[in-house]
């Protein structure tokens, strides 16, 4: 130990003797403590930094010395390896500077058998044996079948070492395997030749074999993570950075095993990553590359800048109206993409109403509030919004579509109940955290308590388990029903753990005509279909109980649910409230918070987690918080520069308007409401508790079924059949011609054409017209009686073709 902390100090106290570094860069060794495997070499790369993120490998142009030869050595590409047990320094010259990192070298003579499950299968893996397309297939590949990935070990030995009367494994002689003998090419294999005979794979694979084969065992050491070094790289164009991946072990150790994981970019049009884990810039942006090792994942964020100057002073002078409008502009700063400026008064109006109540502004508000010159008239404006029963109509709608109510699997009592649970929950600003325990752990008559429907629409513990993972952690976990998760860390044995969670649910038929009863069993277990065994009920990263327990298992995943130990749970939320507002979530698609698929800003995202929770889960809070930035003022009109950005907030993204406000917002400014068969007149789409109900104007622009919580089942996506629909449908013509709707009612009232244009304009678009547009339609409309048979008729039907022009225009079908 003392050893250790003198060459801490002595590392600290070595500075710069002409160092050109700017302030907040400094140049570093990574990793900065080298704790070398016995058997395996550790990559370094030196590193210029700024704070936190890679800006430049400096490796190949520095002087890099061992100080103490005899305990570790390096090759030219960096690559350190124990010599004997001890401890030294790694001294790397660079820029007039020199740093240093420490070297724990182990006894080379005291290493261990190549481990089954540690070194063997990363190899296979990463050679593509057990990839999909190869013998990791459902069927195999020519009677020769590996899990998915080695994610089943035992099955993996069992298949190399006892099928095939043995022949892939020759324990006498290894060279002679056909597991190496086809890998290197020596015989014809399909797979192509995978590795060299002089390489370290071949090393891990022959030796193995030699010490005969031996399996996976429990005492095996278990991967607890894996940690990619620099976590952020900044590069420009053509800009070459190296990772190192490093996997940390339940034993305390942590080995180099960048040979054997993969990568994979997100975007190539950003940046680019070989086999090897060399990542080089190809464009401005942001990206991630995905790692993969074992059964862990981890991502590295890569910013590449925009190369056009930007005068500093725009993004000073931008407003800052609370702090996400710090964090973005640090963000956009970072990447050198200009802030469009702000939308204007009536853009804003009409953008806050369609995002928080899914209705249009009146004309009556619209003139309103363009009059007033209260300079708090916006943030007054949103606090009405919060406070009125369309809001609480829009946001029952949305979290009706999430828990997925619908009489496709309720009786209409219970479908009414459950619905009738959310929109109280709404009313009352419930926390979100106690509406979803309350959902979690109801129990009882379903008509009731509403929230106990949960159970009845999804009866079977496997679909609980994924529905839950989705809803409430906006995460995926159906591949781990059949093997380990391919693109996240859960593995088979988490996702039977958290199936047992809901394994005692049981429902029964209650005193009424569409009543059940939810209750708690004491009894019931789901085996695991590979092992048999019935695993301990265990949230995700949470602690376990008993089998025996009779507990209501249920409580423990609801108390782990909502603990903020659990780093899921806030962020699904908050990112689904942030799509709401901005067409596109932090985390893009809304509800696949995975590992490899980060936040387009994770300052940002995890500013409002924290803003979130302390704030007790409150999402009128977190809605108030979003709608008062500048962010989400922004116009939507590009400036010169950010033109391309779709992702980091410079500009208000267009989207085209859900089906249901679509038809809502058509209702209105028509002036004639949707009849729904069943329900009142007067109901508008969002009010309707069932996505059941017949409508085809609904089904053709988008509407969910409620079939399934993935995001995925609304579409926003433009079709020829919604084209046709707005040109030859009856729903828009039929309230253009009702002799009760806004054309008709407008002529009656004795409108010259200006004032019909005026409120036109108001109605759909929330702002008056230019006096280009006022002057432009009033002629058309004067022209369209001249020489007609009947005027009367003309300048009607003049005014109902005006009306369909604007309802089927781009300006009133997108939110901008």
């Amino acid at each position: 130990m003392n050893t250790l902390r003198a060459i801490s100090a002595l590392t600290a106290m070595i500075l710069p003797a002409n160092c050109t570094l700017a302030d907040s860069e400094h140049v570093r060794i990574l990793p900065r403590v080298i704790r070398l495997d016995p058997s395996i070499p550790q990559r370094i790369v030196v590193e210029r930094m700024d704070g936190t993120i890679g800006v430049s490998d400096l490796t190949g142009t520095s002087e890099i010395d061992i100080v103490d030869s005899r305990i570790a050595g390096i090759t030219p590409d960096g690559r350190i390896s124990s010599k004997s047990a001890g401890t030294t320094l790694l001294r790397a010259k660079v820029d007039g500077r020199v740093v240093e990192a420490t070297i724990i070298a182990s006894d080379p003579n005291a290493s261990e058998e190549w481990s089954f499950r540690n070194r063997v299968l990363p190899v296979l893996t990463r050679a593509g044996c057990n990839q999909g397309a190869c013998h990791g297939a459902a069927a195999g590949k020519n009677g020769f079948r590996l899990t998915l990935r080695g994610y089943g070990p035992e099955i993996d030995h069992q298949a190399l070492t006892r099928q095939a009367l043995g022949r892939r494994i020759d324990l006498q002689s290894p060279e002679k395997s056909l597991l190496l003998l086809k890998a290197t090419g020596t015989l014809p294999h399909g797979g192509g030749m995978r590795f060299s005979p002089d390489s370290l794979e071949y090393q891990i694979l022959s030796e193995w074999i030699a010490a005969g084969a031996p399996g996976p065992a429990s005492s095996d050491p278990r991967i607890a993570r894996i940690e990619v070094l620099p976590a952020a790289v900044r590069l420009r164009k053509d800009e070459r950075q190296k990772l190192i991946v490093l996997a940390h072990y339940g034993d305390g150790r942590s080995t180099d095993v960048t040979p054997w994981a993969k990568f994979a970019t997100a975007d190539e049009g950003v940046a680019k990553v070989d086999d090897s884990g060399a990542i080089q810039g190809a464009g401005p942006g942001e990206t991630t590359i995905s790692v993969w090792f074992s059964s862990m994942v981890a991502a590295v964020t890569v910013t590449s800048p925009y190369l056009r100057p930007i005068d500093p002073s725009r993004f000073a002078s931008a407003p800052r109206r609370n702090r996400i409008d710090e964090l973005n502009l640090e963000k956009l700063q970072a990447l050198g993409i200009p802030p469009s400026p702000d939308a204007g008064d009536s853009a804003f109006l009409r953008r806050a109403f369609l995002d928080a109540t899914g209705r249009l502004p009146t004309i009556e508000e619209v003139e309103r509030f363009l009059a007033d010159a209260d300079p708090e008239k916006r943030s007054k404006l949103i606090d009405r919004l919060i406070g009125s029963e369309a809001f609480v109509d829009y946001w029952a709608y949305k979290w009706s579509d999430l828990f997925l109510v619908s009489s496709n699997k309720l009786p209409p009592p219970a479908m009414w109940s459950f619905y009738r649970f959310l929109r109280r929950a709404v009313e009352e600003n419930r926390p979100w955290d106690e509406i979803c325990r309350s959902v979690i752990t109801a129990k009882g008559s379903t008509l009731a308590d509403g929230a106990a429907n949960y159970f009845v629409l999804h009866r079977d513990p496997i679909d609980l388990t994924e529905n839950a993972s989705m809803a409430f952690l906006g995460l995926s976990m159906t591949c781990a029903r059949c093997h380990d998760h391919p693109m996240e860390k859960w593995t088979q044995d988490q996702y039977y753990g958290l199936a047992n969670l809901f394994a005692r649910v049981r429902i029964k038929d209650g005193p009424t005509a569409g009543d059940s009863v939810v209750l708690s069993s004491p009894d019931g277990d789901i085996p695991h279909p590979r092992t048999g065994a019935i695993l301990e009920p265990r949230p995700l990263d949470g602690d376990s109980i008993p089998v025996a327990s009779r507990r209501d298992r249920r409580e423990l995943f609801a108390d782990w649910l909502v603990s903020p130990e659990n780093p899921y749970f806030a962020r699904a939320i908050v990112n689904r409230v942030w799509r709401n507002f901005f067409s596109r979530g932090l985390v893009e698609p809304e509800d696949d918070l995975r590992a490899t698929n980060p936040a387009s800003d994770e300052r940002l995202l995890a500013w409002l987690i924290d803003d979130f929770r302390k704030h007790d889960h409150d999402v009128a809070h977190l809605i108030r918080t979003i709608m008062n930035s500048a962010l989400y003022a922004r116009s939507s009109s590009p400036v010169d520069g950010n033109e391309v950005d779709l992702v980091f907030g410079s500009r208000y993204v267009p989207e085209r308007l859900p089906a249901e406000v679509l038809l809502d917002a058509m209702a209105q400014v028509t002036r004639v409401p949707t009849s729904f068969s069943g329900y009142p007149a007067g109901w508008r789409s969002l009010q309707l508790p069932d996505s059941k109900t017949a409508s085809g104007f609904l089904d053709t622009f988008g509407r969910p079924e409620r079939e399934n919580t993935c995001s995925c089942e609304r579409s926003s996506e433009p079709s020829m059949s919604q084209a046709l629909h707005l040109a030859n449908g009856s729903t828009l013509n039929e309230k253009l011609r009702d002799p009760r709707g806004a054309p008709a009612l407008e002529i009656e009232a004795g409108f010259d054409d200006a004032k019909i244009v005026d409120r036109l304009f108001k109605a759909a678009l929330s702002r008056p017209p230019s006096e280009s547009e006022r002057k432009r339609l009033t002629v058309v409309l004067a022209e369209s009686v001249v020489g007609a048979a009947d005027a009367k008729a003309a300048r009607r039907q003049a005014i109902e073709d005006l009306y369909w022009a604007t309802l089927t225009g781009k300006a009133f079908l997108f939110n901008h």
